[in-house]
């Protein structure tokens, strides 16, 4: 099939390099030049493993191309998917300005019966937008041209986004059209071949499963990490908790991690969107506003603990941090923890000293100049570096050369053998062995 991919973000890339891999020829388009130039010299904007070599290999082949004209684009493809970003507004709503603009020049250019494709997360009613706009710009230019529009939800997860694109659990198709119906299966039965598991329903389900699957996830999360403040003042131990409860088949374990909050992309912006579709229609969502709140009450929990331990006034003090990204496997530091304890720390006068494996460079960016400029924030070489003469570690990102460090070492480096563990990676017992002071989460 011929494909056009509309941004070349995570979704959209990670999207078109796929459908190339398994023999479509797909167009990503993006507005950026600069980006799209680097793409062509195999420079990807993110960083996803596995993502750089089949990105390359296509496009090499052939099968991947890369433009900034969407006119362009559509002069051979049948089927357009609309991957570009839908940033929350000021009141935490979707901004749908860039899936419009989008629409808007579909139905500018539209020549021929074609499958709109909305990729973006976007709320219930999105399609419903995008028809009437390219409708509207087919009648301005008075013309009778066929169309769909379909809601084809993503599922992926930063960090392993190719492997859930090329053997996902499910796919979410939601369409009214036969026509659509039909070729959405085609495309997609690939990547279901030996275990069929492609959802067809209505558009508005489709839109509204996106946001329910975000939404139940990040509660998971907000639950456990209330489960964990609760611990703390009873005596009990979250992680054997978790056990105990992951046990259930019913629950399971995925999610359920205690730990410093979550971030990234997602889960934040899908919950706030959530609340404010449940707003404007005078629903009021109790629950997504206490899984809300306690997500960001619990981007504080790590920076209360260490004046728990060192005083408010933190002057003088150096802290080695480990991990920047919101999680293993991304250098995304959108809505990450790590920011609001590094900000919080910097601003009780505290230095830091911060390591990520992959997010250095992005970190540059998401840190105002002056932090770096006055010395208050400084970028470690390695994990062993961050540690030297610190008075504390503290672990927010779960990268896996963090998981079984060489304690040993750290306890040479570190000024003061203290360690503050966000995502409970270490055994207290095993800490007090080896002579640290451990703080954990709900433990």
């Amino acid at each position: 099939m011929n494909i056009a991919v509309v941004g070349t973000g995570y979704v959209g890339l990670v999207t078109g390099a796929c459908f190339a891999e398994m023999g479509n020829t797909v167009t990503c388009v993006d507005v950026d030049s600069k980006k799209i130039e680097g793409l062509k010299q195999g420079k990807l904007p993110i960083y996803e493993p596995g993502l750089d070599n089949i990105v390359i290999n296509n496009y090499n082949t052939g099968r991947l191309l890369f433009t900034t004209s969407l006119p362009d684009a559509m002069t051979q493809a049948d089927m357009l998917f609309i991957a570009v970003g839908t940033p929350p507004g000021e009141d935490g709503s979707a901004d749908l300005k860039y899936v419009l603009a989008v629409a808007k020049e579909i139905g500018q250019n539209l020549d021929r019966y074609s499958i709109i494709v909305d990729k973006s997360t976007v709320p219930v009613g999105t399609a419903d937008k995008v028809a009437a706009i390219i409708q509207a710009e087919l009648d301005a230019r008075g013309v009778q041209i066929e169309f769909d529009v379909v809601s084809n939800p993503e599922f992926l997860k930063e960090g392993a986004a190719v492997d859930d694109f090329m053997s996902p659990d499910r796919i979410v198709v939601g369409t009214a059209s036969a026509r659509a119906q039909e070729r959405m299966a085609d495309l997609y039965a690939p990547f279901v071949r030996n275990h069929p598991r492609t959802l067809f329903m209505g558009v508005r389900d489709a839109e509204m499963t996106k946001y329910a699957a975000n939404a139940m996830l990040a509660t998971k999360i907000s639950f456990m990490n209330e489960i964990a403040n609760l611990c703390e003042r009873l005596g009990v131990d979250v992680e054997n908790v978790r056990l105990g409860i992951g046990s259930d088949q019913r629950i399971g374990f995925h999610f359920i991690y205690s730990g410093c909050g979550y971030g990234g992309s997602c889960f934040p912006k899908d919950v706030k969107a959530l609340i404010q579709m449940a707003n404007k229609i005078d629903f009021d969502p109790k629950l997504l506003n206490a899984v809300e709140a306690r997500n960001n009450a619990q981007k504080h929990r790590l920076f209360e603990k260490i004046v728990e331990s060192f005083g408010t006034d933190l002057t003088g003090k150096t802290f080695a941090v480990w991990g920047l990204a919101f999680k293993p496997g991304t250098d995304d530091m959108r809505e990450a923890p790590s920011k609001v304890l590094i900000e919080r720390l910097i601003q009780a006068g505290a230095k830091i000293k911060a390591y990520d494996p992959v997010a250095m460079k992005v970190a540059r960016d998401e840190f105002p100049a002056k932090f770096f400029d006055e010395g208050s924030l400084a970028l470690a070489e390695g994990q062993y570096e961050a540690a030297i003469d610190a008075d504390a570690l503290v672990l927010v990102t779960e990268w896996k050369p963090f998981r079984h460090p060489d304690f040993k070492a750290l306890k040479r480096l570190l000024a003061q053998p203290i360690i503050f563990d966000g995502r409970n990676q270490y055994d207290p017992k095993q800490m007090k062995r080896d002579g640290f002071s451990y703080v954990g989460i709900g433990r």
